[in-house]
């Protein structure tokens, strides 16, 4: 690690990271003050009849020296980061974007621990979720059975995916990883995905069970990773929800643990939700993961604020000094 790897560690980005030299300046002007520290010191110790020095010098606060001193000498460092146009991130909204809406449409999602069905309430709220994306956003929809397919292929045409939504019925099974490989494969469908610069791409899959068929999940976890997609998945119902199936009930729980692992191979957030009130709140933010991208902007204005700061504290310790205040 060189001296200016070390000197910026945990700092801002910089554009002009050469200007940082400046700092240096810093540790060579406090080694100078404590060395006239240092004499003062030693000088003081002169005047053997303390009674008289003070009643000819007032004595000084020593903390409002050091004070002083100290804010200087951040404010120094605040505008050699200024001169160095330092980086920060803002959080802008996108402007475009592919979406693709994942929904299982198992027969698990038939449990009716969710009011009023698993399924009904996924599918009003992937409605909710989808009108509002911005206009220019691509959006596909696929479900996730044991046979997923694309239902609706990458289209801004909104009143469409609602259709495609509206008309979602249940299916056996549910392969979770071949969902993931049609959301993929519905990416490249998207305008302009063949470009150069493609638009930026997620995978919004929800599901309330566990792999049952298809290809292995992480397998295609990987191929998002690859695809540079990430994958924010929704674990939708209760652990005690059941269904009935040819008279016997079975128990289906969501599979957390398989959900939370393709959001971090794809370096995604997760949720889970028991209600449909708390699918609203997540779909509230995922739209607020999906529909925003993190932006570098200089942040020169930032920093020469801080700088100003300190001098104006450094400016009335000295001011304070010099006309003797309490």
């Amino acid at each position: 690690m060189t001296l200016m790897e070390l000197m910026v560690l945990g700092l801002p980005q910089v554009r002009q990271p050469g200007r940082l030299w400046a700092l240096l300046a810093i540790p060579v002007l406090l080694a100078l003050y404590l060395v006239v520290l240092g004499r003062r010191n030693r000088t003081g110790m002169r005047f053997t009849n303390t009674g008289i020095l003070a009643a000819v010098v007032r004595p000084q606060s020593q903390w409002k020296r050091h004070v002083a001193v100290a804010m200087a000498l951040c404010s120094l460092a605040s505008v050699t980061f200024a001169w160095a146009r330092p980086m920060g991130t803002e959080k802008v909204p996108r402007e475009r974007a592919t979406i693709v809406v994942g929904i299982d449409n198992s027969l698990s999602m038939t449990a009716s621990d969710v009011d009023p069905t698993r399924l009904a309430a996924a599918k009003e709220q992937a409605v909710t979720f989808i009108n509002s994306l911005p206009a220019g956003f691509n959006v596909a929809v696929v479900t996730v059975s044991g046979h997923p397919r694309v239902v609706m292929p990458p289209s801004t045409d909104r009143a469409t995916a609602e259709r495609a939504i509206s008309a979602l019925g249940t299916e056996e099974g549910t392969a979770i990883g071949d969902a993931l490989k049609e959301s993929l494969a519905a990416i490249k469908q998207a305008p302009g995905a063949k470009d150069a610069d493609p638009v930026p791409a997620a995978v919004v899959l929800l599901s309330d069970g566990g792999n049952t068929d298809g290809s292995d999940p992480m397998t295609q976890a990987n191929a998002a990773v690859s695809a540079k997609v990430p994958v924010y998945t929704i674990a939708f119902g209760t652990s005690t929800g059941y269904v009935d199936v040819d008279g016997q009930r079975e128990r289906v729980a969501p599979d957390t643990s398989l959900l939370s692992k393709i959001a971090q191979r794809t370096k995604a957030r997760t949720w889970t939700a028991e209600s449909a009130g708390d699918l609203k709140q997540v779909y509230q933010d995922v739209h607020s993961s999906v529909g925003y991208e993190q932006v570098k902007k200089e942040i020169t204005a930032t920093w020469a604020f801080y700088a100003l700061g300190f001098a104006i504290i450094a400016a009335l310790g000295v001011v304070s000094m010099a006309t003797r205040w309490p």
